[in-house]
């Protein structure tokens, strides 16, 4: 990874936390948002989470629903919308972003989001480790849906790691999205999340655009 490309995975960033305004659309819905240096996609929404949130179902109305690698929060901000009776949470390594997701969520009036930050392999830091602005994330806590454009940059053993820390966390007749790049290993990741969620789930592609793949992930009765 180059080093810039390395910060956004970083627990710290190394650069200068310079914060700078865009007005965006997500599904439709008109935000202004702070973003920053040292976090993925710091200038515009990016092209992957552009279609995923084109292409992607109605989020469910209600329940948690998760956005894996959050970065500066567009994801978060377009479930939060579209869901405002539902709880959405955001994690992400990245302190600086998860900052930027939940001043952008107060800043559009999204009382519904909640913060966590989570080290390398996924894992929630505990209850004294998180910054001030995150909360807490059960062990034992199920989502209705994920909505991931996940970190492909880290390598294929961490970006699995990460997978396999989240998605098994669906509930029943719950529905993950992840949006991946096609050069970069969407078509290969399908039957590898297939084979290790095993048979309570079901994995494929759901669609495709501009390069890049939306692969749906269900979790059977």
């Amino acid at each position: 990874m180059t080093q810039q490309t390395e910060q956004y995975f970083s627990a710290e960033p190394s650069s200068k936390d310079v914060r700078r305004t865009l007005h965006v659309t997500l599904r439709g819905r008109e935000a202004t948002v702070q973003v920053s240096n040292g976090v993925f996609s710091s200038s515009r929404v990016d092209l992957g989470t552009s279609v995923l949130l084109r292409h992607a179902p109605e989020a469910p109305e209600t329940g948690r629903l998760l956005d894996l690698g959050c970065g500066w929060g567009p994801i978060t901000l377009a479930m939060a919308f579209e869901s405002p009776e539902a709880q959405v949470m955001a994690v992400d390594v990245n302190e600086r972003a998860l900052d930027l997701t939940h001043a952008n969520a107060v800043s559009n009036g999204c009382a519904n989001v909640r913060v966590t930050q989570v080290d390398e392999s996924g894992t929630p830091l505990p209850t004294d480790r998180q910054p001030a602005f995150c909360e807490p994330i059960d062990a034992d806590e199920t989502f209705d849906a994920i909505w991931s454009n996940p970190p492909i940059r880290i390598g294929k053993e961490a970006l699995h790691t990460l997978l396999m820390a989240w998605l098994p966390r669906l509930k029943p007749n719950g529905a993950a999205y992840l949006v991946v790049q096609r050069n970069l290993g969407s078509d290969s990741l399908i039957p590898w999340l297939d084979d290790a969620l095993g048979e309570d789930f079901s994995v494929s592609k759901y669609a495709s655009s501009k390069g890049f793949r939306i692969i749906e992930v269900l979790r059977n009765n």
